[in-house]
C-alpha cells in the first residue's frame, strides 16, 4: 500500500478537505435531534408557534449547511479518487511498457489487463468511500453516544449495553464474510477469464464445433460463483435483522426507561425523542461502516496486487551513454549465445556462433520449435542472452541505450499486428517523421502499394480493430512496410511472408535487396524457397545450429536441410498433381 501513497501527492489538500467537510456535516447532523427535542419540549408543550417556526428555520438551516458540506465533501473525495486513479493507471501503464518480455510472459497479459482495469477501478471506489465515510461513521457513532449522555445520564446507559452488542454483531459478521468475499472475487476472476477466452476465440470454438463444451464449462464456472455468492449472501443477510432487532429492543428499552424518567420529572418527552434518534443514527452508521470495511478490504487486496506489479523490476537495464560503433566490425555477431526462458528446465537455443557483415541476408530455417524466433529476438533485446553475447557493430547489445539500439533495427513480427486508424498512421509507427515519399517507397518494396492505392482514401484508408478489413497477406505486407519506413540498418523478418504467394515473396526479397541501402536482413522462414538465395543460411534443430552455409552447400552436405527441402518439394509436387 505504501507504494501507492505517492499518487496522492497532487491531491493532499482535496484529500484533507473531503473528510473535514464530512465531519462538519456529521456535526450538524448530531445537533438535529436536540433541535427537535426543543421544538417538542418548548414549542409544542407551550403551544408557542413563533418558537416552533424559529426552531424549524434552525433545523432547515442545519439541513442546508449539512447538504452543502456533504456535496463539497463528495466533490473533493471524487476529485481525489479520480485523480489518484488517473495517475496510478498512467504510471502502471508506463511501468508495464518498461517490462521486458520475460516479465510480461511470467505475469501474463490477461492478469495485467485485469490490474489496469478492474483493480484500479476498485481502488478508486475504495479511496472515494474511505474519504467520505471512514471518519464520519465512527464520529457519528461515538458522537451520538456522547450526545445521548448530555441529554440524560441514566437513560443513556442503554447505549453502553447496545453499542458493544452492535459492534460484535456487525464486525463479527464482517470478519466471517471478508475471506468469503475474497473467494467470490477469485471465482469472478475465473468467470471473467472464461468470458474473455470465449470472446477472443469465438471463431476457433465455432470452427471446431466446441460451443456445447464451452457452454458447459462456463456453466460450471458460473455455478461455482453463484454458490459462493449465495453462501456469503446468507451470512450477510443476518446483518440487518440482527442489528435492527437489537436497535428496536434498545429503542423499546430507551422509551421504557425514558418514560420512567419523564414520569418522575427527570426527563422531558422531547429528550426521549432525541435519544431514540441518536440510537437510530448509531445503527445506520455501523452498517455503513461494516460495508465500508468490506469494500476497503477488497480495495486493499487490489492494492497489494497492483503494488506487486509496480515493484516488479524489468530484468533488462539499458545504458544512458550513446555508444561509438567500432569501425570495420561485423554488423551482427553471435558469440556462444544461448537463452533459457524463465522457469524452463532446458535452454531454447545454445552455443550460437555467427558473424554477419553489413548488407548480408541471413536465412534461418528449421522445424517447428527449433528456436528460430528466439534466435532473432536476441538481436533487438526482446529477450536477453542467458549465456554468451550478441554484438551489433562490435558493441554488446546490452551496452546500447534503448533508442540507439531500436533505431538500428526494423522488426516484422510473426503475427501481423496493426492498429485501428489510417494506413499512414500505422506506417508512421516505424517513423513518425516519415514523408509520403518514404511511405510510398516502403509500400513499393513491401509489394503493398498497388492494393493500398486501390482503397478509398489510399494512405488515409481507415483500418478497423485488428485490421479485420484486410486479408492476411495484405496485413503482412503492411507490417513489412512499417518496418521499412524506419530505413533500418538491420531488418528482421520473422516468418512474415507465410501468407504471401511464391511470386510476391520473390518480388519482395528482390526489392529489399535492390532498394535498401545495404540493409542487413535476417529472414526467418519455414519455406526453403524463401531463404535459398540468402548469402548464408542457418539451419536450426532443437535450439542448436546443425548447419550453416549457402543453399548449394547445405543441400550437398547437411542432412537436416536436405530433409526440409525434400519434404517441401514432395508437398509441392503433390499439390501440383492434385491440381
Amino acid at each position: 500500500m505504501k507504494t501507492l501513497m505517492k499518487y496522492f501527492k497532487n491531491y493532499k489538500v482535496k484529500a484533507f478537505l473531503a473528510p473535514l467537510f464530512k465531519m462538519l456535516e456529521a456535526s450538524f447532523e448530531l445537533l438535529v435531534p436536540l433541535v427537535m427535542a426543543a421544538i417538542i419540549d418548548t414549542g409544542i408543550k407551550n403551544n408557542d408557534q413563533p418558537y416552533i417556526y424559529k426552531m424549524a428555520l434552525v433545523m432547515i438551516g442545519l439541513g442546508v449547511i449539512g447538504l452543502v458540506c456533504s456535496i463539497t465533501a463528495q466533490y473533493y473525495s471524487a476529485k481525489t479518487a479520480m485523480g489518484f486513479g488517473k495517475e496510478l493507471r498512467l504510471d502502471l501503464f508506463k511501468h508495464i511498457e518498461s517490462l521486458s518480455y520475460t516479465e510480461i510472459d511470467d505475469i501474463g497479459s490477461s492478469t495485467l489487463i485485469t490490474r489496469m482495469t478492474s483493480d484500479v477501478n476498485q481502488m478508486q471506489t475504495g479511496v472515494n468511500m474511505f474519504l467520505r465515510l471512514f471518519l464520519r461513521s465512527p464520529f457519528i457513532v461515538f458522537g451520538a453516544t456522547i450526545m445521548a449522555f448530555t441529554v440524560d445520564r441514566h437513560a443513556s446507559t442503554v447505549f453502553l449495553i447496545t453499542l458493544p452488542v452492535l459492534i460484535v454483531i456487525v464486525f463479527g459478521i464482517m470478519l466471517v464474510t471478508i475471506p468469503l468475499y475474497k473467494k467470490v472475487q477469485a471465482r469472478l476472476d475465473k468467470v471473467t477469464l472464461k468470458t474473455r477466452e470465449n470472446l477472443s476465440g469465438a471463431r476457433v470454438i465455432r470452427a471446431f464445433n466446441q460451443e456445447n463444451t464451452e457452454k458447459n464449462e462456463f456453466y460450471d464456472a458460473t455455478q461455482s460463483l453463484t454458490k459462493e455468492q449465495l453462501f456469503v449472501g446468507k451470512i450477510s443477510s443476518f446483518l440487518n435483522p440482527l442489528t435492527y432487532a437489537v436497535v428496536n429492543l434498545s429503542i423499546a428499552a430507551l422509551i421504557w426507561k425514558g418514560a420512567i424518567q419523564v414520569d418522575i420529572g427527570n426527563l422531558k418527552q422531547g429528550e426521549v425523542y432525541a435519544l431514540v434518534n441518536y440510537m437510530s443514527q448509531i445503527l445506520i452508521e455501523l452498517i455503513k461502516l461494516a460495508n465500508l470495511i468490506i469494500l476497503e478490504t477488497k480495495a486493499l487486496a487490489c492494492a497489494n496486487r497492483l503494488s506487486k506489479i509496480l515493484l516488479t523490476d524489468s530484468s533488462q537495464v539499458y545504458k544512458d551513454v550513446k555508444c561509438d560503433e567500432i569501425a570495420d566490425a561485423p554488423k551482427v555477431e553471435f558469440i556462444n549465445a544461448g537463452l533459457t526462458y524463465k522457469g524452463a528446465k532446458e535452454s531454447s537455443i545454445e552455443g550460437i556462433n555467427l558473424t554477419v557483415n553489413k548488407g548480408e541476408t541471413i536465412g534461418i530455417i528449421g522445424g517447428t520449435g527449433s528456436g528460430k524466433s528466439t534466435f532473432v529476438n536476441l538481436i533487438p533485446r526482446l529477450y536477453d542472452c542467458t549465456e554468451g553475447t550478441v554484438k551489433i557493430d562490435g558493441i554488446d547489445v546490452k551496452d546500447y541505450p534503448k533508442n540507439q539500439l531500436i533505431d538500428k533495427i526494423g522488426i516484422v513480427p510473426q503475427k501481423a499486428v496493426l492498429f485501428s486508424g489510417s494506413i499512414a498512421d500505422n506506417l508512421k509507427v516505424g517513423n513518425n517523421d516519415a514523408t509520403k515519399e518514404d511511405m510510398d517507397l516502403a509500400l513499393e518494396i513491401a509489394q503493398a502499394k498497388d492494393f493500398v492505392y486501390e482503397k478509398d482514401g489510399n494512405l488515409d484508408y481507415e483500418l478497423n480493430r485488428g485490421a479485420k478489413n484486410l486479408s492476411g497477406g495484405q496485413k503482412q505486407r503492411l507490417t513489412i512496410a512499417r518496418a521499412l519506413v524506419k530505413k533500418p540498418e538491420i531488418l528482421i523478418m520473422d516468418d512474415s511472408q507465410s501468407a504471401l504467394d511464391y511470386v510476391t515473396d520473390a518480388k519482395l526479397r528482390k526489392a529489399i535487396k535492390e532498394k535498401t541501402d545495404n540493409t542487413t536482413v535476417f529472414l526467418v522462414s519455414q519455406r526453403a524457397s524463401s531463404i535459398m538465395h540468402a548469402d548464408k543460411i542457418v539451419v536450426l534443430d532443437d535450439g542448436k545450429v546443425v548447419g550453416m552455409g549457402t543453399h548449394e552447400e547445405l543441400l550437398a552436405q547437411n542432412e537436416v536441410y536436405q530433409e526440409i527441402c525434400a519434404s517441401q518439394n514432395k508437398q509441392e509436387s503433390e499439390v501440383h498433381e492434385n491440381e
